[in-house]
């Protein structure tokens, strides 16, 4: 570890909030994945302004971290520092119908929010594992709703160090991807536009859609979601059942019998057997019926 770089953070951060050789199966869904250098949990949007702005000067790699509900870290983990925005920077505010939240905030908490506050529209993101950065990033959807319906601006840090603010219909949301994720910019906090609703009817939509995650996701094991993106025209899930591949196993990482888009951290996978087990099937699937499946599942590190 640098120390003189350690030190110059302790400037920006205390003791607390910096982690040295910090194992990142603590901070993937996924539970897999080695150590990274440093790990960092700033508090506050000027403290990552700062850490980034020292990180870029001294040449240093680093990687953006929500809750690591879509991330695949190498066994060998991260020769870098990871910057974790997540329970340190969660506060989430209501003014009337807008909820203001910080990238940190899980979507379940401000959903939940939503909900005591009688705010109607957000209750497609209840069950998404993600935080709110994660999912203006990637524009995070599920039956049938998205970001793009809801975000009114979202606050963003640019390569440059620049705070600006960036109102829905510039965010240029698409499937899985946003000017956010193209321009490399680092989500600060949020707002969120929705409307008045009934408390019992906002609550039993959220509780439809739990049902059928819980029903239809494997979600008593470690995973990512989705491991790789729809195709257009097809769904990954079935084409993967398609191919035959339900159940099929590397090491402890196997695709889930319950639902076949999803690959599972079945009995102590290594991330060396999730990469194997996803190129394998991407491999059959396109054997088979010609179509290239394209990991929705981020990677760092080596593999």
């Amino acid at each position: 570890m640098n120390q003189r770089l350690y030190n110059e953070l302790l400037e920006i951060v205390t003791k607390e909030q910096i982690k040295i050789e910090e194992p990142m199966r603590r901070h993937t869904t996924f539970r897999v994945g080695g150590p990274a250098d440093l790990f960092l949990m700033p508090r506050t949007p000027d403290e990552v302004k700062r850490i980034v702005d020292l990180l870029n000067k001294e040449s240093v790699p680093y990687y953006i971290l929500g809750n690591g509900s879509n991330l695949l870290v190498s066994d060998q983990g991260y020769r870098g520092v990871i910057v974790q925005i997540y329970k340190e920077m969660n506060q989430i505010e209501i003014e009337g119908d807008v909820v203001r939240a910080q990238a940190g905030a899980l979507l379940s908490a401000v959903a939940n929010r939503a909900l005591e506050a009688e705010l109607a529209g957000f209750e497609f993101a209840a069950g998404i594992p993600g935080t709110l950065g994660g999912a203006c990033v990637m524009n995070a959807g599920a039956y049938g709703g998205e970001m793009k319906d809801v975000l009114k601006e979202v606050t963003v840090l640019t390569p440059d160090g620049e705070m600006i603010t960036i109102p829905g219909e510039k965010l240029e949301l698409g499937y899985r991807t946003s000017i956010i994720a193209k321009k490399g910019y680092i989500v600060l906090e949020a707002q969120i536009q929705l409307h008045d609703g009934e408390k019992d009817a906002i609550k039993a939509v959220m509780d439809d859609l739990k049902e059928r995650r819980v029903s239809k996701q494997p979600l008593e094991y470690p995973s990512a979601g989705s491991t790789f993106k729809r195709p257009e025209g097809y769904f990954a899930g079935k084409l993967i059942q398609d191919a035959g591949l339900r159940g099929f196993q590397v090491g402890g990482a196997q695709v889930s019998e319950k639902h076949c888009g999803f690959v599972i951290n079945k009995d102590h996978a290594t991330a060396a057997d999730v990469a194997e087990l996803m190129r394998q099937v991407s491999e059959r699937v396109e054997e088979q019926f010609g179509v290239k499946l394209e990991p929705e599942v981020k990677r760092l590190g080596e593999f």
